[in-house]
């Protein structure tokens, strides 16, 4: 008999036992910066890395682990279906201390080139010039040149698992192999995904997020968290090598408070950003627009998608649209904005109300224009991360107004 598919969300709910000091049902905010121990015996034994949370509920420092941030990692784990998490202060830092713990000076990395423009400016500029790891960049789709690019001292394959802004799919399974057959481990972004797609299963083995996206929900924290094995996470936060210990992007327990109390309506608004950008799509697509979504049936990245998705998320909640030129998306992207009062003209993406921006020009721009071009990140190109706020068609036909003021449509 075949094992039941994993199912993020019933995994979260069981993991779901922290409660408040006094039996809330809410877990409580630990504000603490420091902890006390109640045998002086115990202090190195926490520096020596022989006690700990899990090791005795030892805790030493805000720095090191905080319980409320503990806590939530906890949740995050389970909702990736990996041992272990932890959260810090951004999503970027997750991908710089992730690639720091697994990285030495003058390794090696093969990334995908469609991605976050911020991680391509770490991996591409950064990380050579200042720790002497280098980066080739390669069509992730494309498993025969993710394996031309792997050299003797590549020990990591990065890769988001729906690219951003072009939301290509990664061939996970079949890149994991080509990584673990040459010693390297396989790190994925899996920002664009919550739920729908679980990395950890399809052979990751590190996941990292922006918290700040559609996890969190509201545009309002700057948040990531690092998902992966006991032993890869304690080694982050190991006192002399640890890379979020010494590093020092530490996530305050307000803020973890603030996004564990989001988690449980994830797979409601996951959903609806998905079944929303389902129904833009298919009609851009009727239309003979140049809309890219993965759920569409003219996508080529639709039959990878499902196969890789876990049942009941849909295909997504983010689409893009070529408007041909840099002039034209900017005049769309103003009129929805400003004459329709259609979602805003901003970067990020899972904020409860529509965000549109032209990529080449924003999240991207870190790439040379050769690099975008390889990539496939056309100059007007607008992203576009669809809300939930309005009736669906009161929602259409303003964006429908907005096709016929730049000329996409009669």
């Amino acid at each position: 008999m075949s094992a039941a598919p994993f199912d993020p969300v019933r995994a979260m709910a069981d993991a779901r036992h922290e409660f408040g000091e006094h039996g809330g049902v809410n877990m409580s905010i630990e504000a603490s910066t420091t902890f006390t121990v109640m045998d002086a015996r115990t202090m190195p034994e926490i520096f020596q890395g022989h006690a700990g949370p899990d090791q005795g509920g030892c805790y030493l420092y805000g720095r090191h682990f905080n319980p409320t941030v503990y806590a939530l990692g906890r949740s995050l784990a389970a909702m990736e279906g990996t041992q272990a998490a932890y959260p810090c202060a951004s999503g970027l830092a997750a991908i710089a201390c992730t690639l720091m713990q697994l990285c030495e000076p003058g390794d090696h990395i093969v990334a995908a080139n469609t991605i976050y423009g911020g991680t391509f400016a770490l991996l591409n500029d950064f990380f050579p010039a200042r720790t002497g790891v280098t980066a080739t960049f390669v069509d992730i789709t494309d498993a025969d040149a993710v394996e031309a690019a792997m050299t003797e001292r590549t020990t990591v394959v990065f890769a988001e698992s729906v690219s951003n802004p072009t939301l290509k799919v990664t061939n996970l399974p079949a890149i994991a192999r080509i990584a673990h057959a040459r010693g390297a481990a396989l790190v994925v972004d899996n920002t664009f995904s919550p739920l729908m797609i679980s990395p950890a299963n399809h052979g990751a083995d590190v996941v990292v997020h922006s918290l700040t996206k559609y996890i969190n929900g509201a545009s309002d924290i700057i948040a990531g968290v690092i998902c992966g094995s006991k032993e890869f996470v304690s080694g982050l936060m190991d006192l002399k090598l640890g890379s979020l210990m010494l590093m020092g992007p530490t996530m305050d327990p307000q803020t973890a408070f603030a996004i564990s109390m989001r988690l449980p309506h994830l797979p409601l608004r996951v959903k609806e950003h998905a079944r929303r950008a389902q129904i833009f799509a298919d009609r851009l697509s009727e239309r003979g627009l140049p809309v890219e979504y993965p759920g569409l049936e003219s996508s080529a990245q639709r039959e990878r998608l499902a196969a890789l998705s876990n049942p009941g998320y849909g295909f997504g909640g983010m689409l893009t649209l070529d408007l041909g030129t840099t002039e034209r998306a900017f005049s769309f992207m103003e009129y929805l904005q400003n004459k329709e009062g259609f979602g805003y003209m901003a970067v990020s993406l899972g904020y409860f109300d529509t965000l549109m921006s032209c990529s080449a020009s924003s999240t991207s721009s870190e790439m040379s224009e050769d690099a975008m071009r390889e990539a496939g990140i056309l100059p007007g190109l607008v992203r576009v991360s669809i809300g939930f706020t309005g009736e669906i068609e009161q929602r259409w036909d303003q964006f429908e107004r907005g096709l016929k003021s730049v000329g996409m449509i009669g």
